[in-house]
């Protein structure tokens, strides 16, 4: 018995000690296996090297916990998941947590912590759901989190996705986004230097009060110069140029200035309007619009797309206020749908627009590539199916427009607006003299590989007034309405991709497939599986008792 006895000790000992070596192996070196058809838990090799060059601890404290509905849990476990593979890959440099806003033990401390979190630059979102018994729930969720390494600190949002699709899909579109987000955020911690980006100032371009949402947008990720090309004799040094609204023309010296940073590898940014209207003049019979003289046209061509002289009118828009009448010496402002007015939710699977909230344009145009050489041609973003193309001369009045706006006369199919040009461009002066001023010798006919972007709208970036109070309102901020657009996150997003030498960007294109149940069975069937997942165990539990118990007995039985 004794010997028996030491036996079951050093057995017990050994079991608690395998369990003990082998926990701390998988502590120290984490093995897992992504068995998921689409790969959702393997984060990219970029990912993977920003994380491995940490050399000091990330703390991630993430504002959604506490009671959520299904759909955001699993928002809230898929970020949990994805910071997990942060931490294994960063060895333990990511750290995280979890944080209820809504945990405060009153309403004043409740409200002072929910108005820090709104002046940290994180959103909040206004829940309605019903909850399991079928009761209606009202909650406000911060679904971001604050990132800080050493004294710096970072906000990002996570809830990313066209709002048009309904929230489950704009909840999983920003799962497809959480690597990008998250590692971006670290990113831009760790990172000290800052993109250089040059905006061609002159040429009519808008200034100072129209573009400051667009100023702000820029240099919140980055450096931000105004750039005027007659005092320039080259463009070096930036890591990208934007071209913003020109309505007066570019000399042959500035577009040689353009073309030679082209052909030493840099990336270029067009938001061209092609023609020019006078709103004021839009009452009655109308006004036509006016072809703008950018002297641009060449360079385009040459680079692979043509803006063509027209408008795309889509029933997918924004609204416009007219004038719909008088009571006494009062106007009477009526804010009628103005398919002038684009409202674009149609982009490519490109990581730079991939699941992008709607972008408003205005007075948009066209854009068809031409034959180019060696240059990839990927199209950003479309019109709806509901459209009409207004060719020369146009015409743009309120009274073709104040019947409600018909399908059935917007039969054009959707156009493309917006698109991104890769590759070894060939210079606009390759078999061409080189501008007087140059050193031919230093002229460059056949570029190294770059990046262009063409929108066929000037306006995109250019911000409204707000008609109370004069001030400069947000990039695609509505004036009247104060509906937000994505405007301001399609700039930082065609900007990120431009300058991204790690390749993160990429990480955008990852996609998660929905698989819903369905819900007709969840409600009739809720009870059966309840009962299934509750009492099915506890019963094999006891036949597995029985079983041994019976076995037991007959076995002392037979030895007896």
């Amino acid at each position: 018995m004794r010997e028996s006895r030491k036996i079951v000790i050093l057995q017990s000992l050994m079991v608690l000690l395998s369990v003990w070596l082998v926990n701390q192996l998988a502590d120290k070196y984490r093995i897992q296996f992504d068995l998921t058809e689409e790969k959702r838990y393997t984060i990219s090799d970029a990912t993977k090297n920003l994380l491995k060059s940490l050399d000091e601890q990330v703390y991630f404290e993430v504002y959604l916990a506490g009671e959520l509905p299904s759909n955001f849990e699993r928002f809230q476990n898929s970020i949990g998941e994805m910071l997990e593979q942060f931490t294994i890959e960063s060895g333990n440099k990511v750290q995280y947590k979890f944080t209820d806003p809504a945990q405060a033990t009153n309403l004043q401390a409740r409200n002072q912590f929910y108005q820090s979190l709104i002046d940290k630059g994180i959103e909040p979102s206004n829940l309605n759901y019903k909850n399991a018994d079928g009761d209606k729930m009202e909650k406000l969720l911060f679904p971001g989190a604050i990132v800080s390494k050493g004294m710096n600190e970072i906000s990002v949002n996570l809830i990313n996705g066209n709002s048009a699709a309904g929230v489950d899909v704009v909840l999983n579109q920003s799962i497809e986004g959480l690597e990008y987000e998250l590692a971006a955020a670290i990113a831009q911690l760790v990172d000290g230097t800052t993109k250089r980006i040059a905006y061609v100032s002159g040429h009519g371009s808008p200034d100072s009060l129209e573009i400051a949402g667009f100023r702000n947008t820029v240099l919140s990720k980055f450096d931000l110069y105004n750039v005027n090309l007659a005092n320039k004799r080259e463009l070096s040094g930036y890591d990208a140029v934007v071209i913003g609204k020109p309505t007066q023309p570019f000399t042959e010296q500035e577009k040689y200035l353009v073309d030679q940073y082209l052909m030493r590898g840099g990336n270029l940014i067009y938001f061209i309007d092609a023609l020019s209207v006078n709103m004021d003049s839009a009452s009655g019979e109308g006004t036509i619009a006016i072809p703008y003289e950018t002297n641009l046209n060449d360079q385009l061509f040459k680079y692979g797309v043509r803006i063509n002289q027209n408008y795309v009118l889509d029933v997918n828009s924004g609204q416009f206020p007219v004038v719909a009448g008088n009571v006494g010496n009062q106007p009477q402002i009526q804010m009628i749908p103005w398919p002038f007015f684009p409202v674009l939710t149609n982009f490519s699977k490109h990581p730079s627009v991939r699941n992008l909230d709607a972008i408003l344009g205005r007075f948009v145009s066209e854009i068809d590539t031409v034959k180019a050489e060696g240059i990839k041609k990927i199209p950003l973003m479309n019109t709806s199916q509901y459209t009409k193309l207004l060719g020369p001369p146009v015409r743009v009045a309120f009274n073709d427009l104040r019947d409600k706006l018909r399908p059935e006369r917007f039969t054009d199919g959707p156009k493309t607006v917006g698109y991104l040009l890769e590759g070894s461009f060939t210079s606009l002066y390759a078999n061409r003299l080189v501008p007087r001023g140059f050193n031919k010798d230093e002229f460059i006919q056949k570029g190294e590989p770059g990046k262009v972007i063409v929108i066929g709208d000037g306006d995109m970036i250019r911000n409204d007034i707000d008609p109370e109070t004069g001030e400069p309102l947000g990039l695609g901020v509505e004036p009247f309405t104060k509906t937000t657009y994505a405007n301001e996150e399609f700039v930082l997003n065609i900007l990120d991709y431009l300058t991204d030498d790690s390749g993160l960007i990429e990480t955008r294109s990852r996609e998660v497939k929905i698989r819903p149940l369905d819900r007709v069975k969840v409600q009739t069937e809720r009870t059966k599986w309840q009962i299934i997942n509750l009492v099915v165990p506890v019963i094999l539990v006891l036949i597995i008792g029985a079983l041994k118990w019976y076995l037991r007995k007959r076995k002392f039985a037979s030895n007896e």
